[in-house]
């Protein structure tokens, strides 16, 4: 029973350091993330005019002669990408000038210019980059928004063994104070979404800074589990439409590159050899693929056209259903298909995330998705709020009032391997668990010197 007692001790004390410190990243994460859940739906109604109006103009022009309208209109700017959209969504082009500067312009049915965005301050992009890097970016950030992730996992897992190991749930005689009240409400709760909520997290993980490339690493390395091997030449820049089980992937050469040789090009759409943009929309419906769709233009003389529909785009109007995801690959000169990768060539690894990743942003099966992510995230935001009012209940002024120092017994063996699997399986919170053990074997060491020095 004692053991019992000190490992529950040892759980709280954990518990209760882990939230002081990471719940306010927690909270912001959590309302960033609530925004970012509805951005499909916000974009519809702020971007109306650009999504579904019209330029009236009543001239028709090619796909091709757009794209020179666009450059012309925006000096300096070129298209690297176009985003033919589902239903009655304008076509999007994507657009980008030599400082690294995006713009976003919409045309409509008539292949006209509708009008442009900047694309640092779309509502998405906004609510992207406070979630995923509160803004600031960097490695030192997107590691703490991961480590934040991390120990949200081990609040759950050990929040639930304290309400199952404790008397929360066992019926007390008497009057209730409010401490005990708030104890009930955040143990009830915290225990209900446990689960889901570890699954919104886990299906985030994926665009983390080092569990992110841990887990694409292995997805490459083992294709029987996660992508396939394709024999390609790297792509030449970053595309964030291509799927998240694609992206990385090596793109493969066009044949007739050398043919065409007249060296290298700063924007392959000014090659004249290419085949036409319009031409290739025609080779895209002959190979079936139906929108929406992106194209990227190929930025050498051996790439090529890169055409994908994906799930997890972050674009409005682009996702497409999991098992619908495909990533083609077009010859720049002869419009011709080399080769393709869809879902169903996907390892276990690729297909869960593949799901995982429309899941937790909200989309996977429409509003019900979207209903059950707000309703986990308002709990957990509520069980944060309950944990401060416990905390403020037996808060002894000017004291931190942590839970008492548990010395290590037969019990703290357990405590040890769950962290072990946690690290395992979490590589930055293993590594914040040997800086704390670092800190906790500093601090002992200089209490100890001076309690003998006295």
């Amino acid at each position: 029973m004692k053991n019992k007692k000190r490992f529950y001790t040892i759980f709280w004390r954990w518990h209760f350091y882990a939230g002081i410190f990471i719940a306010p990243l927690l909270i912001t994460l959590t309302i960033s993330g609530i925004g970012y859940l509805f951005y499909t739906n916000v974009e519809n109604q702020l971007y109306d005019h650009l999504f579904f109006g019209n330029s009236n103009k009543d001239e028709s022009v090619s796909i091709d002669r757009a794209i020179e309208n666009a450059e012309s209109n925006f000096n300096g700017y070129s298209v690297a990408k176009i985003s033919v959209l589902n239903d009655d969504y304008n076509t999007r082009f994507t657009m980008t000038n030599t400082e690294g500067d995006q713009k976003y312009v919409f045309i409509d049915d008539h292949n006209q210019i509708v009008g442009s965005q900047n694309t640092a301050t779309t509502y998405s992009n906004v609510m992207r980059g406070l979630h995923s890097s509160l803004f600031v970016g960097g490695t030192v950030v997107n590691y703490l928004v991961e480590l934040a992730a991390c120990w949200a996992i081990f609040l759950l897992i050990s929040g639930v063994y304290m309400s199952f190991k404790g008397k929360v749930f066992k019926r007390q005689k008497g009057t209730k104070n409010k401490r005990q009240k708030h104890k009930k409400l955040h143990a009830i709760t915290g225990t209900i979404i446990a689960i889901p909520m570890v699954i919104l997290i886990f299906t985030g993980l994926p665009w983390s800074a080092l569990m992110g490339d841990v887990i694409y690493s292995t997805a490459q390395s083992h294709p029987s589990i996660g992508i396939p091997e394709l024999q390609q030449v790297p792509p030449t820049s970053e595309i964030n439409e291509i799927p998240w089980a694609t992206r990385k992937n090596e793109a493969p050469t066009s044949a007739d590159a050398h043919a065409h040789h007249h060296g290298m090009a700063s924007n392959m759409a000014d090659n004249e050899n290419m085949i036409s943009l319009q031409q290739l929309m025609e080779k895209i419906d002959e190979s079936h693929i139906s929108k929406p769709y992106s194209i990227v233009y190929p930025m050498s003389e051996d790439g090529v056209y890169t055409v994908s529909k994906g799930s997890n785009t972050g674009v409005t109007g682009l996702d497409v259903s999991p098992n619908e995801e495909v990533t083609s690959y077009f010859d720049q000169y002869s419009g011709k298909l080399i080769s393709k990768v869809g879902y169903e060539d996907y390892g276990i690894l690729g297909k869960w995330y593949t799901w995982g990743i429309p899941l937790h942003e909200g989309h996977l099966f429409g509003w019900p998705n979207k209903i059950i992510n707000l309703l986990v995230c308002l709990a957990f935001l509520t069980i944060i709020i309950w944990g401060y009012k416990m905390w403020g209940d037996r808060k002894v002024k000017g004291q931190l009032s942590a839970p008492p120092k548990t010395p290590m017994g037969k019990s703290f063996g357990g405590f040890i391997v769950l962290l072990v699997i946690l690290g395992i399986i979490m590589p930055l919170f293993g590594l914040s668990l040997i800086v704390i053990a670092l800190i906790e074997l500093i601090v002992s060491l200089f209490q100890k010197n001076k309690n003998s020095s006295v």
